[in-house]
């Protein structure tokens, strides 16, 4: 009962930092003896040109995904062997397998979408199949071994990124079950701790984060198909990001400027839904995801998500949240915030933000309308007020209490 009850809590809690989806479990067969078997989950952001613009879509690897036996295969050598998944009209997720005397590896992953199917590609504007392959995908393991990895692990392939996470697989199997031996991953090995013991211990605490100073102020917009303005965005922003340093070899805290003079701004804008992706020098991709609801007339920056392969980190980096509720504002109307807010996306990252001002609707001449300003900014021009008032109320306090004692000194004296 304890054990479900942790299982439970445990998914419940990824579930609403990291959007979890059940896992799927893809073995591949020849006769009765299983040489590929795969227990993951998988979920797939790309990149599409949508007849105003750009469009993300964002799915997962459902649980009806089948194994395409005629794909997939064990090799007839042992050098190479094939498990591809396939679901949806025309949607696929390929992995090839090598090894050698010691070591079984992913080869290449391949991904196959097919741009016609509306419900997860709304708006594109072509209908073809498209296919995109990965060479490098730093998932092996020790013959005769599980591969294990629960974190996230991120793989761009193309235009897309997919992610994988509660991973348990192995390749070239010697029977039909995963081995009891396990090769675990960095990502899982890094974020483990020691439970805590009865004697007393130094308390070890994470790194601080490494001072960047204050970013510099970055114009970003998005165009529609006539070529107006229908997103428009100005802030500083700064990363707080925690990853695995390959120089120090352990977990740090850091704290990264976006560089607007080195980033590229696309995206889309639809009816109720827009969104903003920042591109900085091919190794930095966010994405923001704002939600119009058409009964308010109210919007709010709804998701926010990063890849980042950063050259000090061993692994991609990634962290997502579709459950956001920041930056609100009316229809026809900006959101601005002049003072520095931080916005939390995960356990691993958030978002520090200065001087920001966003429209993601109802963008008419270019130029961002009226502003609703944010309670910060509210607050500190109450301030000023408030001070002003209690400066104001001294000074006729001073004055009365002068005019009093004046009176009372020309009482003092009588006229001879």
């Amino acid at each position: 009962m304890e054990l479900s009850r942790a299982v439970a809590a445990l998914l419940l809690a990824c579930s609403a930092w990291l959007g979890c989806v059940q896992a799927v479990t893809l073995e591949v067969k020849e006769g009765n003896s299983t040489c590929i078997k795969a227990e993951l989950s998988a979920s797939f952001s790309i990149t599409y040109d949508t007849l105003s613009g750009t469009g993300t879509a964002q799915f997962t690897l459902p649980d009806s995904a089948t194994v395409d036996t005629g794909s997939s295969s064990c090799g007839s050598d042992e050098s190479l062997s094939w498990l591809v998944a396939v679901f949806g009209p025309g949607h696929a997720l390929g992995l090839s397998f090598s090894s050698n005397a010691s070591l079984y590896s992913v080869a290449n992953l391949t991904l196959q979408y097919n741009l016609s199917d509306s419900t997860i590609f709304p708006g594109a504007n072509s209908s073809g199949v498209v296919t995109v392959v990965s060479a490098s995908v730093g998932i092996s393991a020790p013959i005769n071994s599980t591969y294990r990895c629960v974190s996230p692990v991120a793989v761009r392939v193309g235009g897309a990124t997919v992610t994988f996470s509660g991973m348990r697989m192995e390749a070239f199997m010697p029977g039909n079950d995963l081995s009891t031996k396990e090769s675990v991953c960095s990502a899982d090995t890094t974020t483990t701790t020691a439970p805590p013991t009865t004697a007393a211990a130094s308390t070890t605490t994470a790194p601080a984060p490494t001072p960047a100073g204050t970013p510099d102020h970055g114009t970003y917009f998005v165009k529609n198909s006539n070529g107006t303005d229908c997103l428009l965005a100005q802030f500083g922003l700064q990363f707080n990001i925690s990853y695995f340093s390959k120089s120090q070899n352990k977990t740090v805290q850091d704290l990264v400027n976006l560089t607007p003079s080195q980033t590229n701004a696309s995206g889309s804008c639809e009816a109720s839904r827009a969104t903003l992706v920042l591109t900085e020098e091919r190794d930095t991709t966010l994405s923001f995801t704002f939600t119009l609801n058409s009964t308010t007339n109210k919007y709010h920056l709804s998701g926010l998500s990063l890849l980042a392969i950063w050259p000090d980190m061993t692994d991609q980096f990634s962290a997502s949240n579709t459950s956001l509720e920041y930056l609100r504002s009316s229809m026809g109307r900006s959101y601005m915030c002049k003072a520095e807010q931080t916005l939390i996306v995960a356990p691993t990252l958030s978002l520090n933000t200065f001087s920001l001002q966003v429209q993601p609707f109802g963008v008419i001449t270019d130029q961002f309308a009226t502003a609703e300003e944010c309670q910060m900014d509210q607050d500190q021009m109450l301030i000023p007020i408030i001070v002003g008032a209690a400066l104001a109320g001294l000074v006729l306090i001073v004055l009365i209490a002068y005019l009093i004692g004046r009176k009372r000194s020309h009482a003092g004296y009588q006229t001879i």
